[in-house]
């Protein structure tokens, strides 16, 4: 087994596509071709860790090690020790940072599922969508359409295979040289043609193609892709849910600051409402607090949000709770190990 093979499967799992365009997530240092044998998990790689890396192939964070540009290296800051130890004991460290606060199966998904929230979305959406167009005969579109539902495309909300198709008249000429599936070199020809239309994830867009290329009998295959406006709403930043029944606000706030260590959270509002829906954000969530509101939410859960913006809340009629923005996020750690313990059990998974 290679590095790349362990971040290939996180890749799948948390697609670099959903990463926020001021974030820094992916390989910071080190080459991924090399063998892996043993694999670090941390929250972040803190100085401690540089003492830990003999025979780790692999470090993966949470937070970016590399995260604004450097202007030096040097052995006796605390970045440069450990951008030093990693070259010194020649491992690769990668982050996997808002993919996997954003991805559907990532944090809102672990958050949520400590304090037993029904039917999770995003609060922010996040996932961007592609429209595929592509131009096939008649008698193998069922073909074409099948590759790319099978590679990811077709899919709204819980419904999948889904497309638009309509007949028309295409047209070409074949030149010197080629062998078009029908019709004669050097003559214009005029065909059926099917338009098949389908929505892409950003993450399986150039997987879709591939397929749709590889079983397309034509050629030269016309087609086309369009960024679309409209967000897929499996990825995003935060969830709202429901809970099973009404229950006091700090019922909820004590019952997660339990499960995550934190004995004294700080808390904006009316801790006695009973309340049923819920939004949670790990980190520094708190500017969502609007978009919980907007969803129908009594109680937000977070890792930290501002006076003002907590007081804010309040007063709107939602009562906030911040329980650290490191305390809210270390679930990263157990949950990526547990993940790639299950797919790599030959390898050997150690946790900060």
């Amino acid at each position: 087994m290679e590095r790349r093979d362990v971040v290939a499967y996180l890749d799948e799992l948390f697609p670099p596509t959903l990463a926020e365009d001021w974030d820094h997530s992916g390989l910071q240092v080190g080459d991924l071709s090399l063998p892996c044998r043993r694999v670090l998990v941390a929250l972040d790689f803190d100085l401690k860790l540089a003492e830990r890396l003999q025979g780790v192939d692999l470090l993966i964070t949470h937070h970016p090690l590399l995260f604004r540009p450097l202007r030096e290296i040097r052995p006796e800051t605390p970045q440069g020790r450990k951008i030093s130890a990693l070259l010194r004991e020649g491992t690769a460290c990668y982050t996997v940072h808002t993919p996997y606060d954003a991805a559907r199966g990532g944090m809102g998904e672990r958050l949520s599922q400590l304090i037993g929230l029904r039917e999770t979305e995003p609060l922010a959406p996040r996932g961007r969508l592609y429209k595929l167009v592509v131009f096939v005969p008649p008698e193998a579109v069922d073909a074409v359409a099948e590759a790319t539902f099978a590679a990811g495309a077709g899919k709204i909300g819980r419904y999948g295979h889904c497309s638009f198709r309509v007949e028309g008249t295409g047209t070409f000429l074949p030149g010197e040289g080629t062998k078009p599936y029908v019709g004669e070199v050097g003559k214009e020809e005029r065909v059926r043609e099917v338009r098949l239309e389908t929505v892409v994830p950003a993450e399986r867009l150039s997987a879709v193609v591939a397929r749709m290329l590889a079983v397309h009998p034509y050629e030269e295959v016309a087609y086309d892709l369009y960024p679309l406006e409209l967000q897929d709403r499996r990825h995003g930043l935060g969830r709202v849910g429901s809970l099973p029944e009404p229950v006091s606000a700090e019922a909820i706030i004590g019952r997660f600051a339990t499960s995550l260590g934190v004995k004294r959270p700080l808390i904006y509002g009316d801790t006695a409402t009973e309340v049923r829906k819920v939004g949670v954000c790990g980190g520094s969530g708190g500017d969502l607090w609007r978009d919980a509101l907007a969803a129908g939410c009594e109680l937000f859960l977070t890792g930290e949000i501002g006076y003002h913006e907590g007081l804010a809340a309040a007063e709107a009629g939602l009562t906030v709770a911040a329980l650290g923005h490191q305390e809210t996020e270390a679930v990263f750690v157990d949950h990526v190990a547990e993940l790639l313990g299950r797919k790599f059990p030959e390898l050997e998974v150690i946790r900060a």
